[in-house]
C-alpha cells in the first residue's frame, strides 16, 4: 500500500519561506551547511562511542563519495548539496548510494529543493537547509529516510579493503589458494559466504575498527570529521 507521504514533497505548499533564503541574496555554502549539521543535528552520533561519524567515504572504490556517513546499527549518508553547489552529479550520486547505504538523507539549500526532491527515491529523507532571521542554518524536515529495499551485497562488500577481506574469508576456513583471486572475485565470494544482513554487520564493524583513519582521536562539533587514508 502506499501512503502520501510516501512521494517526494513538491513543495509547493511553502514556497515564500523556501524561496526567502535565496531571493534575499544570501547563498548557503557547503562548509556552512556541513557545520551546522554537525552541530544541529549530528551532536549526539559525534559524542557517542558507539558510532563513527565520517567525512568523505569513498564508495564504489572512490567512484563517488559520501558528504558524511554515520556508523552504527546501520550506515546513513548525507549528501549535501547547498546553494553554492550543482544539481549535475546527482543522478549518478543518488545511483551508487542507492547501491551501499541502508538510509540516506538530501540536505538541500532552498535554490535547488524542487529540482532536487523530485528526482529523489522515496525512501530518501529530505531536509531543506535556510538562513534564519539571525543568520542561523534550519534545517526544515520535508521527509524521513526510510530503509533502503535494493542493496547490493557486492557493493556493501566493496566498503573492505581486500586485506580485511582476506582476513575475513581465512577465518571462515576459505582455502589459501582461493584468497590469491583477483579482488573483485574476493567480494563476489564474501556474498556466497555471507547473507546480506550478516555482511553489512561485517561491514559496518570493520570500519569502526579500523586503525587508518585520518585523525585517530574522536571529532568534535568543531573539529573536521575522520576521513579514510587511501590504501
Amino acid at each position: 500500500m502506499r501512503f502520501p507521504w510516501d512521494r517526494p514533497a513538491p513543495l509547493v505548499h511553502r514556497p515564500n519561506r523556501i524561496a526567502r533564503s535565496w531571493t534575499m541574496g544570501t547563498a548557503l555554502r557547503d562548509r556552512d551547511v556541513r557545520h551546522a549539521l554537525k552541530q544541529k543535528l549530528l551532536r549526539d552520533h559525534l559524542s557517542d562511542p558507539r558510532t563513527l561519524v565520517l567525512e568523505e567515504l569513498g564508495l564504489r572504490h572512490g567512484t563517488c563519495r559520501v558528504d558524511i556517513a554515520i556508523v552504527n546499527g546501520q550506515i546513513h549518508g548525507y549528501e549535501i548539496k547547498s546553494d553554492s553547489d550543482t544539481l549535475e552529479r546527482l543522478p549518478s550520486q543518488l545511483e551508487i548510494y542507492s547501491r551501499v547505504l541502508d538510509q540516506a538523507t538530501l540536505v538541500v539549500g532552498s535554490k535547488h529543493a524542487d529540482k532536487a526532491i523530485s528526482s529523489l527515491p522515496e525512501w530518501w529523507g529530505i531536509r531543506v537547509a535556510t538562513i534564519g532571521p539571525r543568520s542561523a542554518i534550519n534545517f526544515e524536515l520535508i521527509r524521513k529516510s526510510k530503509r533502503n529495499p535494493n542493496i547490493d551485497p557486492i557493493a556493501v562488500a566493496e566498503l573492505l579493503w581486500r586485506s580485511e577481506v582476506i582476513e575475513i574469508l581465512r577465518k571462515v576456513g576459505i582455502a589459501p589458494n582461493q584468497l590469491r583471486q583477483p579482488r573483485s572475485n574476493l567480494y563476489c565470494l564474501m556474498t556466497v559466504v555471507f547473507s546480506l544482513t550478516e555482511l553489512r554487520k561485517i561491514v559496518r564493524q570493520r570500519l569502526k575498527d579500523r586503525e587508518k583513519w585520518r585523525g585517530r582521536q574522536p571529532p568534535s562539533l568543531n573539529d573536521d570529521l575522520l576521513t579514510p587514508i587511501p590504501t
